[in-house]
C-alpha cells in the first residue's frame, strides 16, 4: 500500500561494507528479514507476453480467463460481467484497434517496428492453500490503488489450480494517452505492493527477490512452464534427453553460468552473514541466529543442468535400492 514504505530487501550490498560498521536496520527492514528467514510464502507476479498486441489476441485471452462464460469478469469500475461473449462489448470500449492503428503510422518497410503492445497480461498467485477470495481482494485492492481512474483492466479468480491466481488484463495506454512501460523494477514493486495487501487482510505474504533466498531453480516462459506442468514440453524434454546423453557418456559439461551463480550465491551469503552481525548489535540475537541457519539451509548452487543430472541419477538409484531391499 502507498502509505506503506518497504524496503528493498538487498543483503549483498551489507555485505560490501566495511566489516562491522553496516548501517543500522530499520524496523520496517527488520519485519521484512524475519519474515524472509521464516518462511514467510512469496507472492508470484507474471506478465504473459503472447497476443498482447493484436485486439483479437486481447479478446481471446479474455474469454479464456472468463472460461467462456463460467467464471466472472470484474472491471476497473466494480461490475461485474457475465456470459460468453461479454468480452466483446468491453475491449470496444477500450478502443484497442483505433490504439493499433495509430500505432501502424510509424512503422516502415525500412524500418519494421514491432506493433504496439495493447495491453498486459497479468498473474497475481499464491500458494496452494491460501483461501482464494483472499487472493481476489488482494488483487482487486492492488489494481484500484495503482491503476485506478488511469488504465482500464478486467479480471478474474481462476480456483482450478492448486495455487489460486487472479488474471488481471490491463490496457498500456493510460486514459489520458500515456503509455505504460513495465521494467523489472515495476515488477518489484507490484510484487511488494501485491504482498502488502494481502498482509492487510491477514494474509502472511512476502515479496522478495529469488537470488536473496538462494532460489536455484530456473524460471521459464509461462507457456513452457504450464507444458511442463502437463508433461507436454518438448523444450524440457530435449534439456532432459541431452542431459542425460551427457551422463551416459560420462562427461556433464559445466554451463556458462556456473561461475555467475556461484560468485552470486558468495555475495548472498556474505551479505546475510553481515545482516546477521548487524542485528546481533542491535540487539536481535534471535532473529540474527535464524538469519545464519536460513542460509546454511540454501540448496547448493546448481545450474539447470546439474538440477537434471541430479534428478535423473537420483531416478536411475531408485530401482537399485529396491533391488537391495529385495534381497534382503
Amino acid at each position: 500500500m502507498k502509505g506503506e514504505l518497504e524496503p528493498f530487501l538487498d543483503p549483498v550490498s551489507y555485505g560490501r561494507g566495511a566489516p562491522g560498521r553496516g548501517r543500522p536496520l530499520s524496523i520496517s527492514q527488520i519485519e521484512l528479514i524475519t519474515r524472509t528467514v521464516g518462511r514467510t510464502p512469496e507472492v508470484m507476479l507474471k506478465v504473459v507476453n503472447r497476443g498482447s498486441s493484436s485486439p483479437a489476441g486481447v479478446g481471446r485471452h479474455v474469454g479464456y480467463i472468463g472460461r467462456k462464460g463460467e467464471v466472472d469478469l470484474e472491471t476497473d469500475d466494480g461490475e461485474i460481467l457475465q456470459g460468453e461473449h461479454v468480452q466483446v462489448g468491453l475491449l470496444d470500449d477500450w478502443n484497442l484497434e483505433l490504439i493499433q492503428e495509430r500505432g501502424k503510422i510509424n512503422l516502415t518497410p525500412n524500418k519494421p517496428k514491432k506493433p504496439p503492445r495493447l495491453v498486459y497480461k497479468l498473474i497475481f498467485s499464491m500458494p496452494a492453500g491460501t483461501p482464494p477470495k483472499k487472493v481476489q481482494a488482494a488483487a482487486r485492492n492492488f489494481a484500484r490503488e495503482e491503476f485506478g481512474l488511469k488504465h482500464r483492466y478486467v479480471m478474474a479468480l481462476h480456483t482450478d489450480e492448486p495455487h489460486p491466481h487472479v488474471h488481471l488484463v490491463l490496457k498500456a495506454r493510460s486514459e489520458d494517452g500515456q503509455r505504460l512501460y513495465v521494467r523489472k523494477a515495476t515488477l518489484r514493486q507490484w510484487r511488494v505492493g501485491f504482498a502488502s495487501h494481502l498482509r492487510a487482510l491477514g494474509v502472511a505474504a512476502n515479496a522478495t527477490p529469488r537470488f536473496v533466498r538462494g532460489e536455484i531453480t530456473p524460471q521459464k516462459p509461462d507457456g513452457i512452464y504450464r507444458a511442463r506442468a502437463r508433461v507436454e514440453s518438448t523444450h524440457w524434454q530435449k534439456r532432459v534427453n541431452a542431459v542425460a546423453q551427457e551422463l551416459a557418456q560420462g562427461k556433464l559439461q559445466v554451463e556458462s553460468g556456473k561461475a555467475k551463480l556461484l560468485r552470486t550465491r558468495q555475495e548472498v551469503r556474505r551479505g546475510w552473514q553481515a545482516v546477521s552481525d548487524i542485528l546481533t548489535r542491535q540487539g536481535h540475537p534471535e532473529i540474527a541466529a535464524q538469519v545464519r541457519r536460513y542460509v546454511e539451509q540454501m540448496p547448493k548452487p546448481l545450474t539447470e543442468k546439474e538440477i537434471i543430472a541430479t534428478k535423473l541419477l537420483e531416478r536411475a538409484r531408485q530401482p537399485k535400492a529396491r533391488e537391495i531391499g529385495m534381497a534382503r
